[in-house]
């Protein structure tokens, strides 16, 4: 083995060990954090066909990722012309999703959840899983 390619596996090394802690927390803030603050939606929300609340998950504690991506396709499905933020939020939890590259949050492919909530609420739960994770970083 040369030396070029002892220097590639340990680059590549290096670029796996990055992804597998990439969680896309200060993006994932800043993007909930504007839709926090344009978002007038605060209606409760009611499962009945006569709300125009959406009624998004609200996750238990390792299905977080499921339910973000289930909650902002729900988004982006309900709404006439979706947000690029909204839209940006869900390919992102869905790559994390997807390539598992968030340790800290763990893996249930399934959403499970405890209750739902309206926007304000599920958004609100985003942002808060979100700046946990900050704390420990």
């Amino acid at each position: 083995m040369n030396a070029s390619m002892l220097s590639y596996i340990l680059f590549s090394c290096l670029l796996l060990s990055v992804q597998a802690e990439y969680c896309g927390v200060r993006e994932i803030i800043r993007y909930t954090q504007r839709l926090l603050d344009d978002s007038s939606v605060s209606c409760p929300c009611r499962q009945t066909a006569t709300s125009s609340c959406s009624c998004l998950p609200i996750p238990k504690r390792g299905h977080e990722l499921a339910c973000f991506v289930d909650g902002t396709k729900h988004l982006m499905e309900t709404s006439t012309s979706p947000s690029p933020v909204i839209t940006r939020l869900y390919w992102t939890f869905q790559a994390l999703l997807d390539r598992r590259l968030c340790k800290r949050l763990a893996h249930g492919d399934q959403c499970q959840y405890q209750a739902k909530g309206n926007v304000k609420e599920f958004l609100e739960k985003i942002l808060t899983t979100y700046q946990e994770i900050d704390k420990f970083n």
